[in-house]
């Protein structure tokens, strides 16, 4: 057997002599792959897969039959598969065929290893061609294949009627259209597709010239589709119908949702519609009822953070309220937090816009405004209804924040949210929003705020040389602990940081989320800083004086024990 490709090109007469040693010359002064210099040579591809074949002892597959099937196409992502340049084949007695281009690529055979085995099924390589990776990689529906498969079949039918749907107001037009089978699998694919991306909203926006998709995966918007604006009023009224909303209302904002079935998973679907320059923007949420409830350690809190929360919620009464923006988990840890109280003693009643999960024996409540049930008219309701523990979804306006007050006052645990920048904040937001300062001391027990970030896959990361500023910013974090957590971050100094690597398990670097947390609890000392005119100055001397780990010092840890990545940590803080 010839030693090299290139021998065995030359052995052929594929190739002279003269040509190899130029070949083998070019390459390594121009540091440029060997294959490509060979190419440039007129070699073809077929000539030159024959001859790696040879070399390596791996059969050839030529692709010149049909297509490879979508079923088949789905047990590679299709991100590994562009990123290793390999692609499954076929399915035949009980293996898994795969094309590769490079078969002795160690990280290549590596990431196959990992899919096989997660797949429970042996696969069998053969070489193929660039050409036929970059045919099978374009076979790569997809969420834009199944959805332009759709479309397909809805202009068709669409062109056939002599129906061009355009005009929303053309109701009996829209409702015919929307129920036919190609828009309501388009709705369906997108639906699915976001289930399996573990994707936590879907936003469709019209435009002037196209109808953007876009799937939010770990907090991060990523564009997924691009449909023509014609389809834009039949998609948005399919989504209507689901969600029971008025379809001929294209002027104002609606809210609703829908319950359905995406692999063999029960989903909720919550909808927010939005009229736009160039027509109505649909927002949706996933909510999966399976994944939704977390114990409290899973959703990050950890040391002082956890020990603070379990202390406060084994109070008979008093208010626990959790800060930060839109879209930072505050009411998945107000969803951990009332799993840990449940208990058949008690009753626990909600209040909540919408409910986004349902936990079996806690009375769960959905606020109505446009019919004048708000959260200060349910909440004057609750406390009739003999409860133990009260949560509310979010303190929006004076009369809630008072209410709250008042059924804490009154021999009540109540949970609730509000929105600011930190937990130093909830206080004089508190103050702002009309509630008596002497009340705050006797009222509130725990201070919470927290942020989100992305999470390093644990098998797919790789440690990173620390520059001297990183390293600057790092050691002052952790001087500004607080004396308990000394002892812990000089453990985790000289530990390693960590970055996010794309790989077959983990094609995208990061998968899903941790939080970040900050808490502080009602002292004596915070009490008389309240009474005597509370600033954020204040409150935060009081803050560090009685250990606060700060959101961003959380953060750190969390880098230094491989949990986040920097580059993650300082999107968010």
């Amino acid at each position: 057997m010839a030693r090299s490709v290139i021998e065995v090109l030359v052995h052929k007469g594929v190739l002279t002599a003269v040509q190899a040693e130029e070949a083998r010359r070019a390459a390594r002064s121009k540091k440029r792959p060997l294959d490509e210099v060979i190419a440039e040579l007129g070699v073809t591809e077929r000539d030159l897969v024959m001859a790696k074949s040879e070399t390596l002892a791996i059969p050839v597959k030529f692709l010149e039959g049909p297509k490879v099937p979508f079923e088949i196409l789905k047990n590679i992502p299709e991100e590994s598969a562009k990123f290793y340049q390999f692609v499954p084949l076929e399915e035949k007695d009980g293996m898994l065929e795969v094309g590769m281009i490079n078969p002795d690529d160690v990280d290549g055979q590596e990431a196959l290893k990992f899919i096989a085995s997660r797949l429970n099924i042996p696969f069998r390589i053969y070489l193929i061609t660039p050409g036929d990776l970059k045919r099978v990689l374009e076979e790569y529906k997809g969420l834009s294949g199944e959805v332009t498969e759709a479309l397909a079949e809805y202009e068709e039918e669409a062109e056939a009627e002599g129906v061009k749907v355009r005009a929303p107001e053309k109701r009996d037009v829209l409702e015919k259209a929307v129920e036919e089978a190609p828009i309501t699998k388009m709705v369906a694919v997108m639906l699915r597709h976001a289930v399996e991306g573990r994707a936590s909203d879907i936003h469709i926006e019209p435009g002037e010239k196209k109808l953007r998709v876009r799937f939010r995966v770990d907090g991060i918007l990523h564009t997924s589709l691009l449909l023509p604006p014609d389809v834009a009023s039949a998609v948005l009224t399919r989504i209507k119908i689901m969600s029971n909303l008025k379809i001929d209302e294209t002027r104002i904002p609606q809210d609703g949702r829908f319950h359905t079935r995406v692999l063999n998973k029960e989903i909720d679907v919550r909808v927010s519609t939005f009229p736009t320059a160039f027509g109505e923007k649909a927002a949706l949420r996933i909510l999966d009822p399976e994944a939704g409830i977390k114990t409290l350690p899973d959703l990050g809190l950890v040391g002082r953070n956890l020990e603070l929360l379990e202390r406060a919620i084994t109070k008979p009464y008093g208010m626990i309220v959790i800060s930060g923006p839109t879209g930072s988990g505050k009411s998945t840890t107000l969803y951990a937090i009332l799993n840990a109280l449940n208990q058949e003693s008690r009753n626990v009643v909600s209040l909540e816009d919408p409910v986004e999960y349902y936990i079996p024996g806690v009375n769960q409540s959905q606020v109505r405004p446009e019919i004048g049930y708000d959260f200060a008219s349910g909440l004057r309701q609750i406390l009739r209804q003999d409860p133990d523990i009260i949560m509310v979804g979010e303190v929006r306006d004076k009369e809630t924040a008072q209410l709250a007050v008042h059924a804490a006052l009154t021999g009540h645990l109540v949970l609730t949210t509000l929105h600011t920048n930190n937990a130093i904040g909830i206080i004089p937001r508190l103050i702002d929003m009309g509630v008596d300062p002497f009340l705050i001391p006797s009222t509130l027990i725990l201070t919470m705020a927290q942020r989100l970030v992305r999470r390093l896959c644990p098998d797919s990361r790789r440690p990173i040389k620390i520059s001297a500023r990183l390293r600057e910013i790092v050691d002052a974090e952790l001087r500004a602990l607080p004396e308990p957590a000394h002892q812990d971050a000089a453990s985790l100094r000289e530990h390693s940081i960590y970055e996010g690597v794309v790989s077959a398990s983990c094609p995208k670097g990061t998968s899903g989320r941790i939080g970040l947390f900050e808490s502080f609890e009602m002292t004596p000392e915070l009490e008389r800083i309240i009474l005597e005119g509370p600033s954020e100055s204040k409150i935060q001397t009081e803050a560090k004086r009685q250990g606060m780990i700060t959101m961003k010092q959380d953060g750190i840890m969390k880098v230094l024990q491989g949990v986040i990545g920097m580059n993650e940590l300082l999107e968010v803080v």
